[in-house]
């Protein structure tokens, strides 16, 4: 016979808050949890893989559509491994994109903040840059 988990039990197991496991359930990214008698949600072990899985997905930054194509490949005892590399490799392209896109912006703010006196006086290029209003 399987063993239960209470929510506890299962957000202590898997390192996820109990409100990450409820968001997870609502959103159908994890099965929706057996209830007892009292109403408390049951999970079973295989749960705690599937957070696990989530996790590790969530800290290379995969959203949550990827992830919920990522567990589906994962069940699918069927699938081409080739799927899931070229969903890995479409994601690095995003970050990457999104790596230039920060990097244009660190540019951007330190050229500002070499324009700024940093002193007592009130005009600031920062500012000016953010309103629209940029001094050339």
């Amino acid at each position: 016979m399987m063993s239960t988990l209470t929510i506890g039990q299962l957000a202590k197991a898997s390192g996820i808050n109990a409100k990450m496991i409820r968001y997870y359930e609502s959103i159908a990214l994890i099965p929706q949890a057996q209830r007892s008698e009292g109403n408390y949600r049951l999970y079973q072990n295989n749960d705690i893989h599937r957070l696990r899985f989530i996790q590790r997905a969530r800290k290379l930054g995969f959203g949550i559509e990827q992830i919920r194509v990522l567990m589906a490949l994962w069940q699918d005892q069927e699938r081409s491994s080739s799927e899931v590399k070229a969903l890995a490799l479409a994601h690095v392209d995003e970050l990457k994109a999104r790596i230039a896109e920060m990097q244009s912006m660190v540019s951007a703010l330190e050229d500002l903040a070499c324009k700024c006196h940093g002193d007592d006086r009130p005009d600031c290029p920062i500012l000016e840059s953010l309103t629209g209003r940029e001094a050339v």
